[in-house]
């Protein structure tokens, strides 16, 4: 008669409720763990340039403070190429060129912005220059209309034959009309300093590409993690997939989608820390703490510090200084990398690639620590006496 299979006995009411509860409040940390930044999101202390007098700066400094709530920290440069050059490293978003005024002459402000730096603070500073030209122009039709007043008053007085004699020999209306009326230059100018690529003209590739550097370093990790065993071995597979996948993005994200632009080579090479660092990481916590380590591992990157690497919203944009911590962690340190070779070559990159690497030698360095953990042994199961066979009975 053929035996019957054992089955699992049914679990309990209280652990299917327990089990639910905890599904419910896992998929709550989810939502939390990706809206929050947005819906807290605020920007406070954006670094934006100034340029004028001090009486200038002084008024735009009182009007900003009352009016931005500690959004805005402005930064007063000497002249417009100290603040384009100031764009150009990274040191401040964009800059407010204010417009001079002379003795016959007045010079329209300008605005400067960088796209490519962040879209949503290029278009902040788009609609400070659209209010600025809004007062701008009621000042000027102001002042256009006392000098029409002027001329009618003039012309008035001229025709009643109130007004002083003219030279003899010329009309009246020559000698006290002005000889000419210019209308003064009211366009505030906006001037991207940092645009985005022709083939990416809002940036939608290089903010794509946060997900897959962090599920790219994810997926990678895991696979190395349960599929291969060996520490030399895994340290090997590491080596390897973070190369290919880091050649591999980056010719789609430059070649093919233009997201990316400078040196290819450069590129491809923070791809693949970018990767490594996450990689890495991941394979080390598993190599010391098991399958608890690819858990650990994997909320790090994924639920902790990618809401906050800045790659929708800048690091000012985000509550306290969770945007400042963020640029610590590879997703952070990865896209600003990224952004920073493409459109800004001549800022400094030493603190990403500094921050990428030590993600990755902490990685290897756990790597190396759980090769010296004895693997488990598998205890074999007992088995009934041993069944002595006659060795006559067989041939």
């Amino acid at each position: 008669m053929q035996a019957s299979t054992p089955t699992n006995p049914p679990s309990s009411f209280g652990r299917a409720i327990a089990l639910a509860l905890a599904a419910a409040a896992v998929v709550c940390v989810v939502l939390l763990a990706f809206a929050w930044p947005s819906i807290t999101s605020k920007p406070h202390g954006l670094p934006i340039g100034v340029v004028g007098s001090a009486e200038q700066v002084s008024q735009v400094e009182e009007q900003i403070s009352d009016q931005s709530d500690g959004a805005i920290e402005l930064t007063n440069f000497d002249d417009r190429d100290a603040a384009v050059e100031a764009i150009k490293q990274r040191e401040v978003y964009g800059a407010i060129v204010l417009g001079e005024q002379t003795a016959g002459s007045f010079t329209a402000p300008e605005i400067l912005i960088a796209t490519a730096a962040n879209s949503a603070v290029a278009q902040m500073l788009q609609g400070m220059a659209n209010g600025m030209q809004a007062q701008l122009t009621e000042r000027v039709n102001a002042g256009v209309e006392q000098q029409v007043q002027q001329l009618i008053d003039t012309l008035g007085a001229v025709m009643s034959g109130q007004a002083p004699a003219a030279a003899p020999g010329a009309a009246p209306s020559a000698a006290h009309l002005p000889s000419t009326f210019e209308m003064p230059d009211t366009k505030v100018t906006v001037t991207d300093i940092a645009p985005f690529s022709e083939a990416d003209p809002r940036g939608a590739g290089l903010a794509a590409a946060a997900l897959p550097l962090v599920m790219g370093g994810m997926i990678g990790a895991m696979i190395i993690s349960t599929a291969i065993h060996g520490s030399r071995r895994r340290f090997v597979a590491l080596i390897v997939y973070t190369l290919a996948a880091g050649a591999a993005l980056s010719a789609i994200l430059e070649g093919w989608f233009g997201a990316l632009q400078g040196n290819y080579v450069l590129n491809a090479l923070a791809i693949t820390l970018s990767i490594g660092a996450i990689s890495a990481t991941i394979v080390g916590l598993h190599s010391v703490l098991g399958l608890a380590g690819l858990g650990l591992g994997a909320v790090l990157m994924f639920f902790f510090a990618n809401p906050i690497s800045g790659a929708a919203l800048p690091p000012e944009f985000l509550v306290g200084s969770w945007g400042a911590i963020g640029q610590w962690f590879p997703p952070g340190a990865g896209l600003t990398l990224l952004r920073t070779l493409s459109y800004f070559p001549d800022a400094s990159t030493t603190f990403p690639w500094l921050v990428l690497s030590g993600w990755a030698l902490l990685g290897l360095l756990l790597i190396w620590i759980g090769s010296f953990k004895k693997p488990a042994v598998t205890a074999m199961p007992s088995t009934p006496a041993e069944v002595q066979v006659d060795a006559s009975q067989h041939p």
